[in-house]
């Protein structure tokens, strides 16, 4: 499947917060983007972790 599940990390508190899906085809490198930190309390960068 072209589909796979991924967890986003806040780059700031290095708390994992969010799940998500991306398509492996479009997006080859790791997935990157803003998204609120309820423990920062703010909008951040998350990116994808393993």
């Amino acid at each position: 499947m072209p589909r796979e599940l991924v967890t986003l990390a806040c780059t700031e508190c290095k708390r994992r917060n969010y799940t998500t899906t991306r398509n492996k085809r479009t997006t080859p490198n790791r997935f990157e983007i803003k998204k609120f930190c309820r423990f920062e309390r703010k909008h951040t960068l998350h990116r994808e972790t393993k």
